[in-house]
């Protein structure tokens, strides 16, 4: 990988995207990395799609702006995938990790990708309602982009993750988040 990875995330509002995007730039910078991370909004409601970005780079990092050509590409909801060009300015060796029940090699059809990008798969929904007992994907994404990616390891990614949600939640919310984590970085599919 280069000095420099740029991210971007797709999701919907009210699934943690933003919230992921802000995680996984801490676990980076926990790591010695420099970091940004920030979203895009559209119309600020649930459901509505939205955009997140980070930048992680050995080097300090003196640009502002969207990320066009992504290196990695989460996509948090896969019903966004019908709607939405996700492989946009991706670069030729990007790494995509999508939330869905389906097979990487059924999605890398879908999407078009070339040989020289990766696509992985997990179904990060399912793993969220069996851990946190509602559809909130975004720490199971973490997971599997950690896994995915090598960004950051997951002892580091799970400190990160317990750090954010312990001021605000319960322990036995911080714990099933830890475990949703757990189990993206495991469950992730390479196709």
């Amino acid at each position: 990988m280069s000095d420099t990875v740029e991210i971007r995330w797709h999701g919907r509002g009210g699934q943690g995207t933003v919230t992921a995007a802000k995680v996984l730039a801490d676990a980076c910078l926990s790591s010695g990395k420099n970091v940004q991370a920030f979203p895009e909004y559209g119309p600020e409601r649930a459901g509505a799609p939205l955009r997140a970005y980070n930048r992680i780079s050995t080097n300090p990092l003196r640009i502002h702006c969207p990320v066009t050509n992504p290196s990695i590409v989460a996509v948090v909801d896969a019903t966004l995938l019908d709607s939405i060009d996700v492989t946009e300015g991706a670069a030729d060796d990007a790494v995509f990790v999508v939330n869905t029940s389906k097979p990487p090699e059924e999605i890398r059809k879908k999407l078009k990708l070339k040989d020289t990008q990766k696509v992985f798969t997990v179904d990060a929904t399912k793993i969220a309602l069996e851990t946190i007992g509602r559809p909130l994907p975004n720490s199971c994404m973490l997971g599997a982009l950690a896994k995915a990616t090598g960004l950051v390891d997951l002892d580091t990614l799970l400190e990160d993750v317990k750090g954010s949600f312990g001021s605000k939640f319960s322990q036995k919310i911080i714990d099933a988040n830890l475990e949703a984590t757990r189990r993206g970085y495991e469950e992730v599919n390479e196709g």
